[in-house]
């Protein structure tokens, strides 16, 4: 997962006799777009985006109604004026970067931890500011090898993003939950957008152009995207601590957010479309978090990561600043144990679930930072990331009430269980009150619902949100200073800690290997490499790719029922299907979730495919990869244009991304 300011040159002339120019690099960073907090990319000169179905879906469910379920039903934008807004979404393509870790460093030159932790902090938001001011551009420093490297990023954002295509949620999810990480897949995980400006598609010269053959076995091929966070930097302490805290805590949790949640789509249809979106995500968080801790419970992985981060512990042992870098080691293992301890209350000191009430502390901590000169505000509330925040605030999605209620209710009830009836943060909640009396009043009683009401709190600053009675706001209110305190604990004992070892140690790192070896995932854009490949499975071997053949073989191996029932236009048309078209395809560019949209590109820089998945075997990459049996999947490029052309009738899209 390779930084574009420092792209595997070396390795890619060494194994496969390839050297991109910097032009190629160039058009493939300008050509990628992060879209709703994963990945995508532009595919024609007119704004037009690619990525999954399942980045696309709650912005597709945000659209859609009880009569008109674009989800279950699909939708096409026969022409630009039938595009329709998505009123949350927002996308943003990464123009310039640049590197600032002096400046930032600097700041926290002789402080103590905790002052150091602030000082990078204001450091970051002066230069975000400049930056903004300066450009006009969405500016973000980011920190690379735990702090060994701080670069600002510049991003040219848009905000009227328009659906164009999306296929029944079934053909793009096809085997539903019991294939997801699995291969051989047959899913057709692909939507698209058109970003606009000015009422008019904006024109995108960096695009990548779709060749319609795919990769074959054996490609090179190159993967360019947001993934989120990989944690394959941390000490052996900090393994410890997810296998051992992290993960079983969190498991507990999802498995109650699933009950709820199927609790609540139980009641009706529409309830059930409503929550589609949630279900899935959170089936998908279990079956991923489930794959990383069997990862973390394996004896094999774990004696060899404990091999490795002795081995680091060697190297420094032997440097010069090795009484400096012991030091930083072990204050990770004890910041470690404080994150530990504290972890159950920064889970379920919360609203959980409820969409109004993260509203709801967004507002009134917005009103209270920006009252702040910019330095001391606290991040998320610099001005280089206000817009930011009021757009996603000010968003028209739709609101359920009676939803955050029933979740609210069960987390409440699950917190009580965890913490304890007597955890100060619960006992200010509920008084003397049931967990479904608090949750109705606030959540069905509050006017958050109205965007109005919203931009009014956050136009009329403390004052008005001082003075309203909405009791989502009141009771907001009255537990931000404890929310604050817990969080400052947090950042004085463990962030702070974290950072300036973790700044130590980059040291150490760079002293034994250079820049030889990439950052972990922040969520910013990187590329991989890999070949397509095939793999041994289940004492058998997993093809590179599959077909429509297989497609319509698997479902009537199920008898064309539950999660492997495909939408009626594929019988209607089966006879105009050419079934040897490519469906899926795997390859050994390493992934991890916020690729999903991640366009794949061949050697001259062509669009060959659309990652959507890893195998099973791939999720223990969050730690390390695996180049053997983990895999990242994607949809072949031959599926999507014989899916459009044939099923969709939707010609004009495919002349466009055919450029004719």
């Amino acid at each position: 997962m390779w930084t574009f300011d420092n792209p595997p040159l070396d390795q890619l002339r060494e194994q496969h006799g390839f050297t991109p120019t910097d032009e190629w690099l160039d058009r493939l960073r300008l050509s990628s777009v992060r879209i709703g907090g994963a990945s995508g990319s532009f595919v024609s000169a007119d704004g037009l985006v690619m990525t999954n179905m399942h980045v696309a879906l709650g912005y597709v469910q945000s659209l859609s109604g009880a009569d008109a379920d674009f989800v279950n039903n699909g939708f096409y934008a026969g022409t630009r004026g039938a595009e329709l807004t998505a009123p949350n979404l927002e996308a943003s393509v990464l123009v310039s970067l640049e590197e600032v870790t002096a400046q930032v460093q600097a700041a926290a030159t002789g402080l103590t931890k905790a002052e150091g932790l602030r000082a990078r902090q204001a450091a970051v938001a002066a230069i975000e500011k400049e930056s903004l001011d300066r450009t006009g551009l969405f500016s973000r420093v980011v920190s690379l090898y735990d702090g060994g490297e701080y670069w600002l990023y510049q991003y040219e954002r848009y905000t009227d993003v328009r659906l164009v295509f999306a296929p029944e949620n079934q053909a793009a999810f096809f085997g539903g939950d019991a294939d997801n990480f699995t291969y051989p897949r047959f899913c057709l995980d692909v939507a698209f957008f058109r970003i606009y400006r000015d009422d008019a598609p904006v024109a995108t010269p960096h695009y990548l152009a779709l060749q319609p053959e795919g990769p074959e076995a054996g490609d090179l091929i190159f993967v360019s995207g947001n993934p989120g966070s990989t944690d394959r930097l941390f000490t052996f302490d900090q393994l410890l601590y997810q296998r051992d805290t992290r993960y079983p805590t969190y498991l507990d949790y999802f498995e109650t957010y699933r009950r709820l949640i199927e609790e609540y789509a139980d009641t009706s249809p529409e309830h059930a479309r409503r929550v589609q979106r949630e279900w899935l995500g959170i089936t998908n968080a279990l079956k991923a978090m489930g794959g990383e801790y069997r990862g973390l419970t394996d004896p094999a992985l774990m004696s060899r990561l404990e091999t490795r981060d002795q081995e680091f512990r060697r190297g420094v042992a032997a440097h010069r600043r090795a009484p400096e870098y012991r030091a930083a080691l072990e204050a990770i293992a004890t910041a470690t144990q404080h994150a530990a301890d504290s972890f159950a209350q920064r889970i379920y000191r919360g609203f959980v679930g409820s969409g109004l009430a993260a509203t709801a502390g967004t507002i009134v901590r917005y009103v209270a930072e920006v009252d702040k000169p910019d330095a001391e505000r606290l991040p998320g509330y610099h001005d280089s990331e206000l817009d930011a925040r009021r757009f996603q605030l000010l968003s028209e999605a739709p609101v359920f009430p009676d939803l955050d209620a029933h979740l609210v209710a069960g987390f409440l009830e699950k917190s009580r269980e965890v913490l304890g009836a007597d955890d100060p943060w619960l006992a200010a909640v509920l008084g003397d009150d049931d967990p479904a009396t608090v949750a109705a009043r606030v959540m069905e009683g509050t006017r958050l619902v109205d965007v109005d009401f919203r931009r009014s709190l956050l136009d009329g600053g403390q004052s008005a949100v001082d003075a309203t009675d909405d009791p989502l706001i009141a009771l907001t209110r009255t537990l931000d200073a404890q929310r604050r305190q817990d969080q400052q604990w947090f950042r004085d004992e463990v962030e702070s800690v974290l950072t300036d070892a973790g700044e130590t140690l980059a040291s150490a790192r760079f002293d034994l290997y250079g820049r030889t070896t990439y950052p972990d995932a922040t969520g910013t854009l990187r590329v991989s490499f890999g070949t397509v490949s095939g793999y041994a499975m289940n004492g058998t071997q997993a093809p590179h790719e599959t077909t429509l053949y297989g497609l319509f073989d698997r479902a009537l191996s199920f008898g064309n029922s539950g999660e492997f029932e495909l939408p009626r236009r594929y019988w209607d048309r089966r006879e105009q299907l050419d079934l040897s078209t490519p469906v899926n395809f795997v390859t050994t560019a390493d992934i991890i979730g916020g690729n999903s949209g991640s366009p794949v590109v061949n050697r001259e820089g062509d669009l060959v495919g659309l990652i959507f998945d890893g195998n099973i075997e791939s999720l223990v990459g969050r730690y390390a990869y695996e180049a053997e049996r983990a895999r990242s999947v994607a949809v072949h490029p031959g599926y999507i244009l014989e899916a459009l052309g044939t099923l969709y009738d939707a010609g004009p899209l495919v002349n466009e991304l055919l450029g004719r």
